[in-house]
């Protein structure tokens, strides 16, 4: 397994993956990350290894995976609960004590991050970051791209607009539509400045 990334996502993701060889990473700076060796990106190194993008900023892991010519692995740490009937794509990432309850969908480059509960028929596109703590109750659909911020609740049967930050201990308590950033207890959508 190769990670790219070699910042902190990179070293929590290295903690649990006792495969990893070694490091991605753009900053031709950084010789030496958690342990493990950081090259440049290149198609050529270990091509018949399996890679998994291990930055946090959903945009940045869309546009470095549409240059990847290796082939997408996933990540699941041994201490997240997973039902048998969970499908989890290509590139995504479970962390530490992530619950997923049966026939939830994760996107594909999807981050699920460290104590988050995933509950039943849920499904998450791609590129998600779902921070620590989150709760998505039953039924819950989250847009490609979406943020959904620590701590964060989102009740039964809402669905999340793509490319949406949900910032951190909000309570979404009805649909968000795209590109909306909402914040609170109920959520509310904050104005966007149009010029």
């Amino acid at each position: 397994m190769i990670l790219y990334g070699a910042s902190g996502h990179g070293k929590v993701v290295a903690s649990f993956s006792t495969d990893v060889q070694f490091f991605f990473d753009d900053n031709n700076g950084i010789e030496l990350f958690a342990g493990k060796k950081v090259h440049l990106y290149s198609s050529s190194i270990s091509k018949n290894e399996l890679i998994v993008i291990t930055i946090g900023n959903n945009e940045i892991r869309k546009s470095i995976a549409s240059g990847i010519t290796h082939i997408f692995g996933t990540v699941i740490a041994p201490s997240s609960e997973i039902d048998a009937s969970v499908l989890i794509q290509e590139g995504s990432q479970i962390l530490q004590g992530v619950i997923i309850q049966c026939s939830a969908i994760i996107g594909k480059h999807t981050i699920v991050n460290t104590g988050a509960s995933v509950d039943h028929d849920c499904i998450i596109g791609d590129f998600c970051h779902i921070a620590p703590q989150v709760t998505l109750c039953g039924n819950v659909e989250v847009g490609e791209g979406t943020l959904v911020g620590a701590g964060s609740t989102v009740i039964p049967g809402t669905k999340i607009g793509k490319w949406c930050t949900i910032g951190a201990g909000s309570v979404i308590l009805s649909d968000v539509p795209d590109h909306s950033t909402v914040v609170g207890n109920p959520g509310r959508i904050i104005p966007q400045n149009r010029l």
